[in-house]
């Protein structure tokens, strides 16, 4: 675990970098195999010591070359995310900027393609703010995700040598604006049902049950999003009845995962001749896993399966109610005395990896 200790004094000036991590993609397909091959060299998601993570990720960017470039080709031939996350960071700029009476620039820092840690520190270098403030675009805490795009940033300005105070956002899994702009696209979706058993499925990228079992809080904060997310939908006098479920996603590779997985719940719910809404609740803006994942391959699993109604509910992207979960988060980040916000944990004792568990 990296010390973040002297990374958490801050000082008054005007100016404040805010960096907008996500996961990236690749912008055309000849930059399908480099990005994949980034994802498997990341030790967060291949826990081993070089060279064997460097031969590994060779490996099995190479045998994943050809899937994934059908994947991309059915969205245009590249990803999304990083136009998407531009267009959040133009919004959380501007509303930032009217909020407070600093001067916030903020830029989109992909993990695995480009913008990457490097370019975007040399960026911020540039700008020469006084204040650095992290913020992930995964509303849920994970080693794979949010710890992992911290650390690369933090190995980047070592070796950029950019020293300035920074905060980072750890985690917003129950903030109440993002759970009021789910629960508003998501009302849209059920009211589009309207007859019939309903069942909202809200679904997460998975994760392998290793991971969660060496301490990793993902799954419990997933868990804790859908439950707030339940009990503000409850309110509702206006919408259908339904069921629900959380369910998890994007499984590849040997290793036993996270469930109920996603294509177990649609044949489920085919088999009773339900409506499905779903959900992405752990995506925050539109990407392959979306757009094909969802859209295209779960949707046809749907109609073979005999789902009755199939709805896709669009993610929370630039929607008022989440730029304004970023943006009051910033805030409040940006007045803490450590280097993560939160007083206390979210998560259970057990949720060792969570950086907040003492």
């Amino acid at each position: 675990m990296f010390s973040f200790k002297r990374w958490c004094s801050l000082k008054e000036n005007q100016k404040i970098a805010v960096v907008l991590f996500n996961l990236g993609g690749p912008d055309q397909l000849d930059a399908v195999k480099p990005f994949l091959f980034n994802l498997f060299y990341d030790p967060a998601i291949l826990n081993l010591p070089n060279p064997f993570r460097w031969f590994l990720a060779k490996l099995i960017s190479h045998q994943r070359e050809p899937i994934a470039k059908k994947i991309y080709q059915q969205i245009g031939g590249s990803s999304p995310i990083l136009k998407n996350t531009i267009a959040q960071a133009k919004h959380l700029e501007k509303t930032l900027n009217e909020k407070a009476p600093d001067n916030f620039k903020v830029f989109s820092c992909m993990r695995y393609w480009n913008p990457r840690g490097e370019d975007v520190v040399a960026l911020v270098k540039k700008f020469q703010p006084a204040k650095i403030l992290l913020i992930p675009l995964y509303p849920q805490f994970s080693t794979t995700t949010t710890l992992s795009s911290i650390s690369d940033w933090i190995d980047c300005t070592e070796k950029q040598n950019l020293s300035i105070p920074t905060k980072a956002l750890c985690c917003y899994p129950d903030d109440p604006d993002l759970i009021l702009a789910m629960a508003q696209l998501i009302k849209k979706g059920l009211k589009k049902a309207k007859e019939g058993e309903i069942k909202l499925l809200l679904s997460a990228h998975g994760l392998p049950e290793k991971i969660i079992r060496s301490g990793d809080p993902y799954q419990e904060q997933v868990e804790k999003t859908a439950k707030k997310l339940i009990n503000v939908l409850g309110k509702y006098r206006d919408i259908p009845k339904f069921d629900h479920a959380v369910c998890y996603q994007s499984k590849v590779g040997p290793l036993k995962w996270i469930g109920p997985s996603t294509e177990d719940e649609i044949m489920l719910a085919g088999k009773r001749n339900l409506s499905l809404v779903i959900f992405p609740i752990a995506f925050v803006s539109e990407h392959s896993e979306t757009l094909v994942e969802l859209d295209i391959e779960y949707q046809e699993l749907a109609k073979k399966s005999g789902v009755k109604k199939y709805i896709r509910v669009p993610t929370v992207s630039t929607s008022k109610r989440f730029i304004s979960c970023l943006a009051m988060n910033a805030l409040t980040t940006l007045k803490s005395k450590n280097f993560y916000c939160k007083k206390a944990s979210l998560c259970s004792n057990e949720r060792t990896k969570c950086p907040l568990v003492s």
